[in-house]
């Protein structure tokens, strides 16, 4: 499965774009409503605030610089650099991008912090740690930026290879789990939340992580096989959601040395398992499911296809030589070895052309017309000496290069040679062949003679129409028309065939 990587970074970008426009709308909401604390930070600092210079203009810059670093990074600069192109080039853009943000991220960070100014006493040292800090927290992103980029190119990979190995599918889920994980985190860092956040969006996001794999690949088969239903892995599910509350508690207590962050954790990680896991695992194990069901009976019937289209193909090739032998055979007792060295050169044309083109899925139409000419010039050498009998044949000269299933003409034209000519009674076959556009339109006209229960064309009837049917529908499904009509007296086939 190949992935258009044109479509994948419009996503990103639309994606990117909607998350930095909502930074902003939220950075004005915060503003107007007072909703933060940077004015109580400069009061007690006793500095004079701005709304303008001290809080919105330095935000606007920090999410500004964020949306374009990434866009930089991720769209021009390090996927070149994981396949060593341009190395030189492309860590020099790194090192202006690490350069340039940090220096604005930190000059923006001097006006929205700048009551720490003061709480130095040397205004240097001040500078140094908002400094510090605003290349710290470049340095951060661009690492993170690096690692979603990363796993980015880790689920193209696994996509596009995903027929390699068995534990793709689960590679792939991890790694995507990942990503989303690692989305969150930059969303987070770009608002600027509480670490305390951040921690519980880790814990949270691995937990269900690991609860959908598993109920994905252990929990919903074992439950399914039991012949149990969906309460069931429900049930089975939430249970093991409470058990994991322990672990995941016990983690966000000891991380940040604070107890309410058991219960607060825990929360949020039982509502995503109850409301985003169990029902996310279950749709994906019931729609890959019926996806691989699908497939399995799509291989199927095209096997079934192949096999009948290949036994139907094996048994024309004998089947006409038979006959060709056959004419030439009593050509020979009829006449001298002038009609029979025709017969020959005919046979001969047939033979390459069943040699050759008849193996192939689509052949010229021009050549499926010689060969049906080649066919009908040797049966009217067997009936030349007869003048009751009429042939008649109207086959448009083929100007253009149409394509065709060998083999789906001469069977009608076989049929009417067998059942419409007697050497007792009069007979007519009639052959009619036009094109327009793309469109093909045959019809074969005859008389029908019953053949006595002891003559070998009875008995041996050959591949028949039935056969030619079952043709049709497999290589022209919804592609033809065909008409047959029979009266005591006259066969008629009309053929209508879409070869485009």
């Amino acid at each position: 499965m190949k992935i258009d990587i044109k479509d994948l970074s419009k996503i990103e970008f639309w994606t990117v774009s909607i998350m930095y426009g909502f930074a902003i709308m939220m950075l004005i909401s915060n503003g107007s409503n007072n909703n933060h604390y940077t004015p109580y930070n400069f009061e007690q600092a006793k500095i004079s605030f701005s709304y303008l210079s001290n809080y919105f203009l330095p935000g606007l810059f920090k999410y500004s610089i964020l949306y374009f670093s990434f866009l930089l990074l991720n769209f021009c600069c390090l996927p070149p650099l994981y396949q060593r192109k341009n190395t030189g080039i492309n860590l020099s853009i790194l090192f202006g991008v690490f350069l340039f943000s940090g220096l604005v991220l930190s000059i923006a960070q001097t006006y929205s912090h700048a009551y720490m100014l003061v709480q130095y006493d040397e205004l240097d040292e001040a500078y140094n740690y908002i400094f510090f800090q605003g290349f710290t927290y470049t340095g951060w992103m661009i690492v993170l930026t690096a690692i979603y980029v990363a796993i980015k190119k880790l689920i193209i990979y696994l996509i596009e290879n995903k027929e390699e190995e068995s534990n793709k599918s689960m590679k792939l889920e991890i790694a995507f789990a990942s990503a989303f994980w690692f989305l969150g985190i930059l969303v987070w860092l770009a608002i600027g939340v509480d670490f305390r956040v951040i921690l519980a969006w880790t814990l949270v996001v691995a937990s269900c992580s690991f609860l959908t794999i598993y109920g994905i690949y252990y929990l919903i088969p074992n439950t399914l096989a039991q012949g149990k239903k969906f309460r069931n892995y429900i049930g089975k599910n939430m249970l093991l959601a409470l058990i994991f509350c322990i672990p995941l508690g016990l983690i966000a207590v000891v991380i940040t040395g604070e107890g309410e962050m058991f219960p607060i954790v825990n929360a949020f990680h039982l509502m995503a398992q109850l409301a985003i896991s169990t029902p996310l695992a279950w749709y994906v194990y019931k729609t890959r499911n019926a996806t691989e069901e699908q497939i399995f009976a799509l291989k199927k019937e095209l096997g079934k296809s192949d096999a009948n289209l290949g036994f139907l193909k094996s048994q024309i090739n004998p089947h006409f030589l038979f006959n060709a032998l056959n004419t030439l055979y009593g050509t020979a007792l009829q006449e001298k070895a002038e009609r029979t060295g025709e017969g020959i050169q005919k046979l001969g044309d047939m033979m390459r052309f069943m040699l050759h083109e008849n193996m192939q899925d689509k052949i010229s139409l021009i050549r499926d017309i010689d060969y049906l000419n080649n066919y009908i010039e040797l049966q009217k050498l067997r009936t030349s000496t007869t003048v009751d009998i009429n042939i008649k044949t109207e086959i448009e000269e083929q100007l253009m290069d149409l394509k065709i299933s060998p083999m789906l003409l001469i069977p009608f034209v076989e049929n009417a040679f067998k059942h419409g000519i007697s050497l007792q009674s009069p007979s007519h076959i009639k052959v009619t062949l036009q094109t327009k556009a793309n469109m093909l339109y045959f019809d074969v006209n005859n008389s029908i003679h019953l053949k006595d229960d002891g003559d070998p064309e009875k008995i041996n009837s050959g591949i028949g129409l039935e056969n030619v049917k079952q043709r049709l529908s497999l290589l022209y499904p919804k592609k033809h028309e065909l008409i047959i009509r029979e009266s005591a007296k006259e066969f008629f086939v009309h053929l209508t065939l879409n070869l485009n």
